[in-house]
């Protein structure tokens, strides 16, 4: 038995374990379930848990690569003058955003076929009729205020209200009671009679 665990002590191999886990702001990162681990050059390697949770056996010196779909990939050198035959880390991965090209997909094949049926187009006085009604501006007024927002606006808002509480971190946000710009943008609104004008639509509606 001595022979054996001497013969294992000089080994080198090591049992390499830890946590793959996102660059998250707060104090506790997220783990990356079921990320790649793998032992460059070979065709040795694993996959960590839900809870981003790897263990795997590799050689002093070994380079390994992390990865995960939606994540910049990793590259970790199991240090050479380990003195002990286990080794823990919490490898970080970084989200990797990609934006693809926009594609276009138009019924007609080319250019020239699109504008032979556009001048073949029967464009008559009913359809320039339902056209303009369409795009009036009661009838887009009413479209901005019932449709739900889009992805792009729904991000925007989002990101809009993240830099106000970044912004006012620490401290008070302003009162506008107390805004002097705020009153003069009041009285002068208030001068050219804009309250007027929209009380009188809305007794219009």
């Amino acid at each position: 038995m001595a022979g054996r665990s001497q013969n294992f002590a000089d080994s080198n191999l090591v049992q390499f374990s830890g946590m793959v886990v996102t660059d998250h702001k707060s104090d506790d990162p997220l783990p990356i379930p079921y990320s790649h681990v793998i032992v460059d050059h070979t065709h040795r390697g694993t996959f960590a848990d839900k809870n981003g949770f790897f263990s795997l056996v590799v050689q002093k010196g070994d380079s390994l690569t992390f990865s995960a779909v939606g994540f910049k990939s990793a590259h970790y050198v199991v240090p050479s003058d380990l003195t002990d035959h286990r080794y823990s880390v919490f490898q970080i991965l970084y989200a990797d955003t990609l934006t693809l090209p926009e594609t276009v997909i138009y019924p007609w094949p080319s250019r020239e076929n699109f504008k032979l049926e556009y001048l073949a187009l029967d464009v008559n006085d009913k359809l320039r009729d339902i056209a303009a009604k369409n795009l009036a501006n009661n009838v887009m007024a009413h479209l901005r205020e019932s449709l739900p927002h889009d992805g792009g606006e729904n991000f925007s808002a989002y990101q809009k209200r993240l830099v106000e509480t970044y912004y006012y971190a620490g401290q008070y946000k302003p009162i506008n009671l107390f805004n002097v710009f705020a009153w003069k943008k009041f009285f002068d609104a208030w001068k050219k009679g804009d309250f007027k004008k929209k009380k009188k639509e809305d007794d219009d509606e």
